[in-house]
């Protein structure tokens, strides 16, 4: 039987709602702290980084490496 949960945590969530979320979660100041890019860092705004993360694949990367690990963060905290 298929298992019905896909395996790649990424499979169906946009660029625009991993931004949503981390700046919901850590905020600009901490993402520009955990990803060293101008976007994040001098007047962010949803739009311009993902305009800069579509063209910068290694950005792209981080950021949902960064994504990943909150998720993982987060789950861990509602297991206590």
């Amino acid at each position: 039987m298929p298992d019905p949960k896909p395996k790649d945590p990424l499979h169906g969530v946009t660029l625009e709602m991993i931004l949503n979320r981390l700046v919901e979660r850590l905020g600009w100041p901490e993402m520009g702290r955990a990803v060293d890019i101008r976007c994040f860092q001098f007047n962010p705004s949803i739009k311009s980084s993902l305009q800069f993360l579509r063209r910068t694949p290694w950005a792209r990367t981080k950021v949902e490496e960064l994504y990943l690990h909150t998720l993982e963060a987060t789950s861990r905290t509602e297991q206590k």
